[in-house]
């Protein structure tokens, strides 16, 4: 992988980084020698190996704990990973769950809750703990949509969709109210992303998806990488804020 330069020696937070698209972030990012917390909540043997795989290439690398569906979590997992890396650069809030595939005519208001909490709220809190820290720096915040957020979400997965959306309309405002600060916040939204997301998705499913990308393939993790890579280096995107990368292969064009 090609080093960008302005992204040694920058200090990044990954939340939800122990499998999937956040752990091929950590990796990335730390073959960047960028300084990495890599942030999990129950996947503790996980993180430690990809934290040796890092350290095991030179990487530098935190492991941090945290159940951001918790009020508080987030902005105690964002003060832990300062005093870790005696500051913050960047910020991707990457951690989301669909938690349960329910129809929304049957959703109540604790799947609501369950859902916001991790995926919306999560990210709302973050970044507020995240501010004072980040406009010391010019730093950069990278929120994770979703494709299910434009297009509504597929079967049981409404309520998902919509906490997704919020982000996406959040991450909007967020890079107007902050931009005086010289803060750049955008989304990266995937497609269908072959990972643990997608373990319980039923084969045939995955197979008509497949069928409806352009490009012939579900995309992997690796597919994500670049996209945060480059919405992180200010060399690369100091001028682009607002905008909402999609990495579907095609599946939905915008």
């Amino acid at each position: 992988m090609n080093r960008i330069a302005d992204l040694q020696g920058r200090r990044v937070l990954i939340t939800g980084a122990s499998s999937g698209i956040g752990a091929a972030l950590a990796r990335a990012f730390a073959q960047q020698r960028a300084r990495v917390v890599l942030h999990f909540n129950g996947g503790a043997s996980q993180a430690r190996e990809i934290a040796d795989a890092i350290r095991a290439d030179s990487g530098s690398v935190v492991t941090l704990q945290g159940d951001l569906a918790l009020r508080d979590a987030a902005r105690r997992v964002i003060e832990q990973s300062v005093q870790a890396l005696s500051g913050l650069d960047v910020l991707i809030n990457n951690a989301g769950s669909l938690v349960e595939r329910r129809p929304i005519l049957e959703s109540d208001d604790a799947l609501v809750d369950s859902i916001f909490d991790l995926n919306a709220r999560s990210v709302v809190a973050a970044c507020l703990a995240a501010v004072p820290h980040l406009e010391r720096q010019q730093g950069a915040i990278i929120n994770v949509g979703s494709i299910a957020g434009i297009d509504g979400g597929g079967s049981g997965s409404g309520i998902y969709a919509s906490a997704k959306a919020f982000v996406h309309t959040l991450t909007r405002h967020l890079a107007r109210e902050l931009a005086p600060r010289h803060i750049r916040v955008n989304a990266v939204s995937p497609g269908v992303i072959e990972t643990p997301f997608h373990a319980a998705t039923p084969p045939e499913r995955l197979e008509a998806l497949r069928r409806a990308i352009p490009m012939g393939r579900l995309g992997a993790a690796q597919d994500c990488v670049g996209a945060f890579l480059f919405l992180a280096s200010n060399e690369l995107s100091g001028y682009i804020t607002g905008q909402n990368i999609h990495v579907n292969g095609g599946q939905l064009m915008q």
